[in-house]
């Protein structure tokens, strides 16, 4: 399929630099900050009171630990008890995460400690040029601060037994999770015939500290040339590293694939694309002047951590983040002068109505179907590539769609002109899940899953379409613009 608007392209194109700069969860909010702040949105925090702060015709996001982010748009007629507009999505993706103490060496091989993260197609990640990326807390003037790195170049290798040792690895990859996924980062024998002073400098500052230390020293736990890579990327001396939260990550960029540029070869395209999409989504509906005129509500994109582990955290989809927010907005009368006790009490007393009034899509990727596995679909569910966005259906409610949520939608597909398709698991066949059922039993706001097609959903290298990621701005943006106006010609109790 070629694409036939440079509109498409474009999308795509934006989207392919935000998943390239966005190789962990902290980098996916701070990107999505970027985007948020250049758009005119202003940032709130949830330790601080919000009275007198949110106001119509205004545009907010706020963070949760760096790895969640809510973002929102007030309507100039919204009052207390209208509904909200939400898009949810999620920052993770399947992941080797290094353990708090990494450092191991093997027949002469530097190594390093992995811990498994999600459910991730672990196979894929045998033979790849990989590296480093995430949070490091340095000190900083007697603060310990966060500071996001990514090391731009391939450290780290987890290499494959030859064929010669292993006849059967053609027809049966095993291996075994613990003692055969430590990637090497470099040889022995260079670190003891070479001076290194990264290791020098770690050691002699650990020595100027406190003697008692609570924890063995980071050049004990880790490789010292690891944290000498990390200080460089952070652009602070070694003594200043006191703790990370590392992600590995393929240093191949995204990019586009397939003869006519149809295809996006990439990594993290669950869930980065439906964050992006979401993100964009609900700029692309702010463009323009006066465009929250009239409008009584509120527009919301939620994107949150560790879907793929459960989204039990203080920043999954299942914390207090989400209600938190909605219930506050709730009692807001977004007007600078109101009363702060009359506001905390308009807060509990309007959270009800807002969330019956609300509407959530939960978006998330979805499988397309696989030309060399076309027995794993349900006959007449084949979702494609490049056709649309993938409205996502099970009687068992791993997804939360139903019939007013389906017409809710495809009443918004009408608008934005977008091919939409539906999907459902073959009855022998597992299903996954989303945070949709998750938010939907924890607000009681009616929900729908769609999410773009995609192949080797979990792999280190997904396939999705150049084309959908304009579908699915486009929806998102037209669903946030006509929400309040459709929502009220579709009745359900």
């Amino acid at each position: 399929m070629v694409l036939k608007m440079s509109r498409a392209k474009a999308y795509a194109s934006d989207f392919l630099a935000f998943v390239n700069a966005s190789p962990t969860p902290y980098h996916v909010v701070d990107n999505a900050k970027k985007l948020l702040l250049n758009a005119g949105f202003l940032e709130l925090k949830e330790r601080d009171s919000w009275s007198g702060k949110v106001e119509k015709g205004k545009k907010y996001f706020l963070t949760r630990n760096g790895s969640s982010i809510i973002a929102f748009a007030v309507g100039n007629e919204w009052k207390r008890g209208n509904g909200i507009a939400i898009v949810g999505a999620h920052t993770d993706s399947p992941s080797l995460r290094m353990k708090p103490v990494s450092k191991k060496s093997s027949d002469g091989y530097l190594q390093v400690g992995v811990e498994l993260y999600g459910g991730g197609l672990w196979h894929t990640w045998f033979d790849r040029d990989l590296s480093v990326a995430g949070r490091v807390y340095i000190s900083d003037n007697g603060n310990l601060v966060p500071r996001l790195i990514k090391v731009n170049k391939p450290i780290l290798r987890i290499p494959t037994l030859a064929i010669h040792l292993d006849r059967e690895a053609n027809t049966k990859f095993e291996f075994n999770k613990e003692s055969q996924l430590f990637p090497i980062a470099g040889l022995a024998e260079e670190i003891l015939n070479k001076a290194d002073t990264s290791e020098k400098a770690t050691v002699e500052d650990d020595e100027e500290e406190d003697s008692f230390q609570p924890l063995p020293p980071m050049n004990e736990r880790h490789q010292p040339k690891v944290i000498a890579l990390l200080a460089e990327a952070a652009g602070v001396p070694v003594s200043a590293v006191r703790d990370f939260e590392l992600i590995l990550y393929d240093t191949q960029p995204s990019t586009f694939g397939g003869m006519s540029d149809e295809f996006i070869f990439s990594q993290r395209l669950d869930n980065q694309m439906s964050s992006y999409c979401a993100i964009r989504g609900l700029i692309d509906s702010l463009e323009g002047d006066d465009v929250l005129e009239g409008d009584p509500v509120i527009r919301m994109i939620s994107c949150f951590d560790h879907e793929e582990i459960g989204s039990e955290s203080a920043q999954g989809a299942r914390s207090s983040l989400l209600p938190a927010v909605v219930k506050r907005l709730s009692g807001l009368s977004a007007i600078p002068s109101v009363d702060a006790e009359e506001e905390a009490t308009g807060a509990g007393r309007f959270y009800d109505e807002t969330a019956i009034k609300s509407f959530l899509i939960s978006a998330d990727m979805a499988h397309a179907v696989h030309p060399n596995y076309s027995g794993k679909y349900e006959s007449t569910h084949r979702p494609q590539i490049n056709k649309g966005p993938v409205i996502k259906i099970n009687a068992n409610q791993r997804y939360s769609t139903n019939s007013p949520g389906i017409l809710l939608v495809e009443e918004v597909a009408k608008i934005s002109k977008t091919p939409l398709q539906l999907f459902v698991v073959r009855n022998d066949s597992p299903c996954g899940s989303t945070i949709g059922p998750a938010l939907a039993s924890l607000l009681g706001t009616r929900t729908l899953d769609l999410g773009n097609p995609q192949l080797s959903m979990h792999s280190i290298r997904e396939t999705g379409g150049s084309a959908d990621v304009e579908h699915a701005c486009s929806l998102f943006a037209a669903y946030f613009s006509h929400y309040a106006t459709i929502e009220k010609k579709i009745f359900v109790d």
